[in-house]
Parts: structure tokens; sequence; C-alpha cells
């Protein structure tokens, strides 16, 4: 868990992802998208994948990838990233944590 929240504060926009995971890429090209450059981890490469996959399902992440912080704080998955930019709020986030500037 202490990984997880570590990689998650260093960045203003962080995205856990696996290099086969197809929501995890459509989460990060609309970042990229937006004007965002996230860090992403790809869990199934790190070498402490496993053990960060765990951590990010005790935040409650199922399924575990895209796990999706914004400002150090857990914002949720690709449901919750579609819907919060859906309603325009994802941009705002972005902005408020500095991943944007306009």
């Amino acid at each position: 868990m202490d990984r997880v929240k570590d990689l998650a504060s260093k960045k203003a926009a962080v995205v856990f992802t696996k290099s086969s995971c197809y929501m995890c890429h459509s989460i990060t090209q609309l970042f990229y998208e937006l004007g965002a450059s996230p860090a992403v981890h790809d869990l199934d490469i790190e070498p402490y994948g496993r053990e960060m996959e765990r951590a990010l399902r005790s935040l409650g992440c199922n399924p575990s990838v895209p796990a999706v912080f914004i400002g150090g704080k857990f914002v949720g998955s690709s449901k919750d990233v579609i819907s919060l930019h859906v309603d325009g709020s994802l941009k705002q986030m972005l902005m408020a944590a500095r991943a944007i500037w306009f």
C-alpha cells in the first residue's frame, strides 16, 4: 500500500495499468488528449506489480486496473473517470492538481 501511495503522490496524474488492458490504454489516451502527461505504471511489468495490484484492490478498485489518482487522491477506475469526463469535472480536477494549465 505504501508503494502505491508513494507513486500516486509523485505526479499530478497517475494511472496504474496493465499492458494488455484496452480500457487502461483508453484512459491514458484520454489524459493525453486533455493535455495531461500522467505517470503510467504497468503492473504486469513493474517488479512489485502484484503487491501493488493487491493494494489497489484493498482501496476498492475492482477490477484493479485502470486505477487513477489525481493530485495524490484516488479517483477510481475507468467508469469513474469517464463519468467525470462526461460531466466536465475531470478537466477541472486535472487543472486543480496542476496536471494541465488551461
